[in-house]
């Protein structure tokens, strides 16, 4: 093995790339993710012990601590964001009046085929009104806003709460990804005018670049939906699609613009400056933690498991001591000063003190996605430095433990930037354009995400919709890109009917 060279300065510490791996028995993943994604998925939640699925219940799953620490991390992420951005905190109950669910018709036609009732209690006893489990919170929160809201002093309302949401899925189920059960945050927000409330969906498709970009590295394409295929009771419906290995879209948030539609069915008003009274605009916005979570699990890891962002990692640091006979007890107390000291940095930092040998230890963490590992043998307690090991790429590194601060700060600013930059180089290679209908059935074969011509995205457009998911096995239009500045020109048709063009619409399968 090649002789590690000692790091000079913090700023470009030697690298010692593509070290040589133990004994590759000894590997404790190893699927590929670009061949077998279902497999790799399937098989990272159960061996990584993210989620068990063996409750009973279908659709619903048990999220194990490796998981719900990573997820917890995404929340605090997630809610300072929104605190930034003015918004403030609630809890409304879990269940929602049958009377309240039926006031908007929109709605209720949308989500009553998903809705999970509650229709008796204590000994059978028959409720005087069914109670759904909420499955957004539109008509639990709104009866509320229009006892709070009075005056134009009381707007702008902007309020969110975090929790668990219930839909009947009638489709196969998917840890994370798809399921009857998933955590998320919802705003819901209140304006005067219908301006702010445009505005407000702006900024809640910024909140979603930097959150689930610039923190959770996870590319996506922000998308104004068709209408045939917007949130029951909005205007319009903006939702951010990622790209999975196996070529399907994952919804990631979406924002809505309500309009007055609610405001006037929840009466929701507010008096002007001048005595009048208006119906106000609203808003809502859900991210779904759980399906997020899902999703930069599966753009980040690969062949030998997880790979972690650096900021939500549930463990940032395993120091790995190596215990040969001679120097074990002092092997043993720097692994313990370097943890005290990498738990004062403000890292969530463990030791691996089993009794397996060193390459088992490498290959689980690695599995488990721990972004960086730091090894501790005789030769670094002697000498007070630490050999690092980067998970994304695999390199080693030897530095002094007076640099350990500033190069772990490094190391786990740039795996991010790493990982983050892998996903979108892959998200780009996956797009694609077809100026022909076998053009896109031969692209959407390849796992593409398929820009093309289309006559509109308003209801009229929605039969060759149809026609597209029929011809295609399940392909659908997900919608008009939002930062989309190219116009059809004259000569650019819908492939289904033949119309001119009036827009471009990107088409895939979806989760």
């Amino acid at each position: 093995m090649a002789k590690k060279k000692t790091k000079k300065t913090a700023k470009k510490p030697p690298v010692e790339k593509n070290p040589p791996k133990e004994d590759s028995s000894l590997v404790t993943f190893n699927i590929s993710k670009e061949s077998n994604f279902s497999e790799w998925f399937t098989k990272i939640v159960q061996t990584a012990e993210l989620a068990d699925m063996r409750y009973g219940v279908k659709g619903f799953l048990v999220y194990q601590p490796w998981s719900t620490i990573a997820i917890k991390k995404m929340f605090d992420l997630y809610e300072q964001e929104l605190d930034d951005f003015g918004h403030n905190p609630v809890i409304f109950p879990m269940v929602i009046p049958e009377s309240n669910f039926q006031i908007e018709a929109d709605h209720v036609e949308g989500f009553t085929p998903e809705v999970f009732w509650v229709t008796t209690a204590g000994k059978g006893d028959i409720l005087e009104e069914r109670l759904a489990l909420r499955p957004t919170s539109e008509t639990a929160m709104y009866p509320l806003y229009s006892l709070w809201i009075r005056s134009w002093r009381d707007l702008p309302l902007k309020l969110y709460q975090s929790g668990s949401v219930f839909r009947y899925e009638g489709k196969s189920t998917r840890p994370f990804l798809r399921g009857r059960e998933f955590i998320w945050i919802e705003s819901h927000n209140v304006f005067a005018t219908m301006d702010e409330a445009i505005a407000q969906t702006r900024e809640d498709m910024q909140i979603s670049f930097n959150v689930m970009n610039g923190r959770f590295g996870i590319p996506f394409i922000q998308f104004q939906r068709p209408e045939w295929d917007k949130f029951a009771g909005a205007v319009h419906t903006y939702a951010a699609d990622t790209l999975m290995p196996d070529g399907r879209f994952l919804q990631l948030p979406s924002t809505h613009l309500l309009g007055d539609k609610f405001s006037k069915a929840f009466d929701i008003n507010y008096m002007d400056d001048e005595g009048e009274s208006h119906a106000a605009f609203q808003t809502c916005y859900g991210p779904a933690i759980s399906r997020i979570f899902g999703g930069m699990i599966a753009v980040h890891g690969d062949d030998s498991g997880l790979i972690f962002p650096f900021e939500v990692a549930p463990i940032q640091l395993i120091i790995i001591p190596i215990l040969a006979k001679k120097q074990a007890t002092k092997v043993k107390a720097y692994a313990e000063e370097l943890k005290s000291l990498a738990k004062a940095m403000g890292y969530r930092v463990h030791i691996d003190d089993s009794d397996r040998r060193p390459g088992d230890k490498y290959y689980f963490w690695e599995m488990k996605g721990v972004p960086l590992r730091l090894e501790i043998g005789r030769r670094e307690a002697q000498e007070g430095k630490v050999t690092i090991f980067r998970r994304d790429t695999r390199e080693k590194t030897l530095v002094t433990r007076s640099e350990l601060k500033t190069t772990i700060q490094e190391m786990g600013a740039n795996l991010d930037k790493s990982i983050k930059r892998r996903a979108q180089d892959f998200f780009d290679s996956r797009l694609s354009r077809a100026d022909t209908l076998d053009e896109l059935v031969e692209q959407i074969k390849a796992r593409k995400m398929v820009k093309i011509p289309w006559c509109s995205i308003e209801l009229d457009g929605e039969p060759c919709a149809e026609e597209i998911k029929d011809q295609l096995a399940g392909a659908e239009v997900r919608g008009i890109d939002v930062k989309e500045k190219e116009v059809p020109s004259k000569n650019e048709k819908c492939f289904i009917c033949g119309k001119q063009a009036g827009c471009f619409v990107y088409v895939g399968k979806q989760y």
